[in-house]
């Protein structure tokens, strides 16, 4: 602007003047104070936020290094020589198995190193390099992470809730925490320990956590044996284990492994020629070829696995004080290593004897087991189960047995006939259907100088679910038929004195009271005979001799713990402290790896060793926390043990049990045929094996068409299992001796007498003479059925095969009124049998439905009776 002298002299004296003044200084004031706000505004801000910051780190959990190191492991299950893995315990977070540092290959360290944290090795636990570039990159639009490995360790172990974060509030709260606590866990750490936790714990996708998983699931090999390119792979996962899994997403997973060789060999971590070498490995073929032969992990356990994970969790509970919950997670996700006492070999051949057709009548039928949980459209739910199914056939088509059917589809076809009657509209279904050939079988084959389980099969076809009817095991109680002879009868009869093997009992009909009559037509026979021949009356003669009482003691001495001494069913109270124990009429019946521990206990000159499925059972840092030698004991002399294996010889060579005869080895048994035919036994052993197979059908149909496969089968495992081994005799102890006796009075043999050199206990020789007679002789019958022409125990409660899906078999009271139904995880009630229907369950509720009145589910007609 031009201004003139006078003008402008004008202009400056405005400018001074005292009004302009005071207006200027206003404004400067009013600025300062602007300025003053601003940095008060800023300040507090600054102390505002660091009281917010710290409350949040105030309010982080203390933690030590046990904290950060991961839970839930893999349980490992080996085979009895102690390096064979047979099985994986895996719950949901938990396929896991535990790496040291020194067992992790350094290329595996530093290909995560090289991709997730580059300056792991220097950093106290936070990146501040990181961070900046990690913001700079989201202000640019971007996105890059600056968690460290330390903090994605703590993020993990410590906030594993963090996928489930829904506020920024939430996110930014952890944040903060996890980066306090990063620098916190760093001074109480070193690198190799986080280093060792981090890789135990990331999620490297297909459920594998932790790097050996991963190694097993992509390779089939162990960590320490990874090649740089396979480390590479793995440490490409990490990120994101859905996206870059090597399996579905191998492109992916590709472009993610060639970064992280590349930044190894910018990082110093390789040379030219290992990252060429790497980059030119065809590893994604051979992550296919490695999927294609890997054993799918839902598969059932097998049916020894099934009894060991339930033995284990019991022996936590009993020896261990854990509760039911604490033993499962042990089991499951406890890290455990289980020292079992399967046989590899052994079990293939019982697998294959059990499993093979040819062992079988030739008339294959299908029983159906089954359970259902329908939810109708109001939300209510109803549980059905085979017990149902079972009525309707009853009621439409007047056939008991409607479960039984002669093929698969037409099992299936009247499942859904059945749901049409039930059907609403709006319904869904949780249904389990299983299908099994019948007859079945059971085996338990034992070492029976250690009671070690060496092989055991629950069942014939194919197992589709963990945890289900294991026959062999704690699923099924079936009636022991004339195997309980010797248990019940000769054993104590021997072990006290009261009678020895050339005692004469007299065969005929005797009256056992309430109008029942035990057939016998033989005469006078030997004890030796009598067992020879499974004479029925006279092993309820020496019974009574001996007492009930006794027998039931002598029993439970031997390991059967499925007596019953007062059981009250529909008002009725029943106990197997009867005149026909010895006939193994019991009200519920026997499993039959009890059965076989009681023969073992005879063939180890009467020692009992409880059966056992494992020989140690190690915890996740290898401290011994069970220790499988279980419960040992005298249970019968060891004269009368090898009493009776010499008679248990004889049924073989002589008696019922002929078809079970060995090429190269002695064997001592005892057959066991219920009335009907409906459960049958052989169990017997050499001198190094016990195996007790049982046979029938699950809803107790009578096996009229041949009742000899239980001998085909225990024939064919036993021939195989002793092919290779040295020939051995029955070593008879020294408290027995031999003596002429004579074959019509028992007595010493005198000149005249029909003699025969029998053997007796030390401490009750016969000292009487014979005082004559006229000739006489006894002979063996070489049928195999000897006797079923008597009726025993109707008032038995039937067989119990229970099962996840199942029923109990019924008796004449419908086997315990009924079974328990499992249509879910948890699920169950009682499907109804007898008279009275039941309690279902066929979910993880339970309702009532009525069962039927034609015995439980799988099973009713009448007692089960015994003969052989």
């Amino acid at each position: 602007m031009n201004y003139g002298k006078k003008k402008a002299a004008k202009r400056q004296k405005q400018i001074t003047s005292k009004s302009a003044m005071q207006a200027k200084r206003v404004g400067v004031r009013l600025f300062k104070a602007l300025l003053l706000c601003i940095i008060v505004v800023a300040i507090a801000g600054v102390a505002g936020g660091g009281l917010f910051v710290k409350k949040i780190i105030d309010n982080s959990p203390d933690i030590t290094p046990d904290d950060v190191k991961p839970q839930g492991f893999t349980t490992l299950v080996y085979a009895d020589d102690g390096t064979t893995e047979i099985e994986r315990f895996v719950a949901a977070g938990s396929n896991r198995v535990y790496k040291t540092i020194d067992e992790i290959p350094a290329d595996l360290q530093h290909a995560f190193v090289a991709i997730e944290d580059e300056r792991f090795y220097e950093h106290n636990g936070i990146d501040i390099k990181g961070i900046v570039r990690a913001g700079v990159s989201l202000i640019s639009g971007g996105s890059q992470g600056a968690s460290t490995l330390t903090q994605q360790l703590i993020k993990n172990n410590v906030f594993p809730n963090f996928v489930n974060e829904k506020t920024f509030y939430d996110k930014l709260q952890r944040k903060l925490q996890e980066q306090f606590l990063a620098v916190s866990i760093e001074k109480q750490m070193s690198k190799d320990e986080i280093m060792e936790a981090y890789l135990n714990t990331i999620n490297l996708g297909q459920n594998c956590l932790g790097v050996q998983s991963a190694a097993k699931r992509y390779f089939n090999k162990d960590v320490s044996e990874l090649t740089l390119s396979e480390s590479a792979v793995i440490a490409g996962i990490t990120q994101s284990p859905g996206n870059l899994n090597p399996i579905t997403n191998p492109q992916k997973n590709q472009k993610r492994r060639d970064k992280v060789l590349k930044n190894m060999l910018k990082q110093g971590y390789i040379d030219q020629a290992a990252y060429d070498e790497a980059m030119a490995d065809d590893v994604y073929a051979r992550i296919q070829s490695v999927n294609e032969t890997q054993t799918d992990s839902s598969n059932a356990y097998s049916y020894f696995v099934d009894a060991l994970a339930d033995q284990v969790m019991n022996d936590l509970q009993d020896q261990c004080g854990f509760s039911e919950t604490q033993a499962y997670n042990a089991v499951y996700s406890g890290g455990l290593s289980i020292y079992s006492t399967q046989n590899q070999s052994l079990q293939q051949i019982c697998d294959e004897e059990a499993n093979d057709d040819s062992n079988y009548p030739s008339n294959i039928e299908y029983g159906l087991d089954y359970a259902l949980t329908v939810t109708r459209a109001d939300g209510s739910t109803e549980n059905y189960s085979s017990g149902h199914i079972k009525k309707y056939v009853k009621e439409t088509y007047n056939k008991d047995q409607g479960l039984l059917y002669k093929s698969e589809d037409a099992a299936r076809a009247m499942v859904e006939e059945w749901k049409s009657t039930i059907a609403q509209e709006g319904d869904t279904y949780n249904e389990v259907i299983n299908i099994s050939p019948q007859p079945q079988a059971s085996i338990t084959l034992m070492d029976q100088y250690t009671g070690q389980i060496k092989a055991m099969v629950g069942g014939r076809g194919a197992k589709s679910t963990s945890l289900g009817l294991n026959r062999a095991y704690k699923g099924s109680k079936r009636q022991p038929g004339s195997t309980f002879k010797i248990l019940a009868a000769y054993a104590p009869a021997l072990d006290l004195d009261e009678m020895t093997l050339a005692s004469v009992i007299d065969d005929k009909n005797y009256d056992v009271g309430g109008g029942k009559t035990i057939k016998g037509s033989k005469g006078d026979v030997s004890m030796r005979t009598a067992i020879a021949l499974s004479l029925n009356s006279c092993a309820v003669q020496t019974s009574d001799l001996v007492t009930q009482d006794v027998g039931m003691e002598y029993c439970e001495k031997l390991g059967i713990s499925t007596l019953v001494t007062n059981k009250v069913v529909n008002g009725k109270t029943y106990s197997d402290n009867t005149k026909t124990l010895a006939l193994g009429g019991l009200t519920d019946g026997v499993y039959n790896y009890e059965l076989c521990s009681a023969y073992a206990a005879i063939a180890n000159n009467g020692v009992y060793n409880k059966p056992t499925l494992y020989t140690k059972v190690l915890d996740h840092d290898g401290n011994v926390l069970l220790d499988g030698t279980g419960e040992s004991h005298q249970a019968i002399k060891d004269s009368t043990a090898g009493l009776l294996t010499s008679a248990l010889q004889t049924v073989v060579e002589e008696g019922t049990g002929k078809a079970c005869q060995l090429d190269n080895m002695p064997v001592a048994g005892k057959t066991g045929t219920t009335t009907s035919n409906k459960d049958l036994w052989f169990v017997g052993y050499t001198p190094y094996y016990t195996c007790a197979v049982w046979g029938g059908y699950d809803d107790n149909k009578e096996c009229n068409s041949d009742t000899k496969f239980r001998f085909r089968i225990w024939k064919g495992i036993m021939s195989r299992v002793h092919e290779n081994l040295e020939t051995k005799d029955f070593v008879m102890p020294s408290s027995v001796e031999q003596k002429s006796v004579c074959t019509i009075s028992g007595y010493l043999a005198n000149s005249s007498c029909p003699s025969v050199t029998e053997y007796f206990a030390t401490d009750s020789l016969p000292d009487q003479s014979c005082p004559g007679h006229k000739n006489h002789s006894e002979d063996y019958d070489s049928e195999e059925n000897d006797s079923k022409s008597h009726d025993t125990n109707s008032d038995n409660t039937g067989n119990n095969t229970g099962t996840n899906t199942g029923d109990n078999t019924g008796g004449t009271t419908g086997g315990n009124t009924g079974g328990n139904t499992g249509g879910g995880d948890a699920g169950g009630g009682n499907t109804g049998g007898g008279d009275t229907g039941g309690n279902t369950g066929g979910g993880d509720t339970g309702g009532n439905t009525g069962g039927g009145d034609t015995g439980g589910n799988t099973g009713g007609g009448d007692a089960s009776g015994n003969t052989q």
